[in-house]
């Protein structure tokens, strides 16, 4: 299996690089990856496996506020990851969050992320631990509790907070989390 892989912010990948990230996360969220899913992927950094030359494995991590407990924390946020259908089960979305995890240990409090019931035992085999305590979001118009986000919400690091009060995310466009 030739397989390499390469980190890389999105202000270094080119648009044709950006082209087959989009390609790939459409392909493998068969359909259910709209434009702000796409906008909350970049602006980080990306972890991607390529293996032939194809794009086979992809994920970035993201910088988000989180409040909690009258602290505002810099959290990187996982967006973003996927392995191409006849290629999972192989280890290369741990090949993917090994690189993401390296940058949220150096450059965060600790990471966050939001995984779907198929991707939850890859992070749950890395540390990952879901979150016991609330989900909210600072909305335009106040706070607005999350509650079908508890439960698949995962974090990870030393400085995970104490799940006695919620963790409040920064608002966005489409899915907040």
């Amino acid at each position: 299996m030739d397989v390499t892989q390469r980190t890389a912010h999105t202000a270094d990948l080119t648009p044709a690089e950006l082209h087959v990230i989009r390609a790939l996360l459409d392909t493998t969220f068969d359909g259910g990856f709209s434009d702000d899913d796409w906008d909350h992927t970049l602006g980080g950094v990306h972890a991607l496996v390529h293996q032939g030359g194809d794009l086979v494995a992809h994920g970035s991590v993201v910088q988000r506020r989180v409040l909690h407990a009258g602290r505002s924390y810099r959290v990187g946020y996982v967006e973003g990851v996927a392995v191409r259908a006849d290629q999972r089960r192989r280890g290369l979305g741990g090949l993917v969050m090994a690189p993401l995890e390296r940058v949220i240990e150096g450059a965060y409090a600790f990471g966050a992320l939001s995984a779907s019931e198929q991707g939850a035992p890859l992070y749950r085999a890395r540390g990952w631990r879901a979150w016991g305590g609330r989900i909210e979001a600072l909305a335009p118009d106040g706070v607005v509790p999350l509650p079908e986000e508890e439960g698949t919400t995962y974090v990870l690091g030393p400085q995970v907070p104490s799940a006695a009060s919620p963790l409040t995310f920064d608002w966005r466009d489409g899915d907040v989390l």
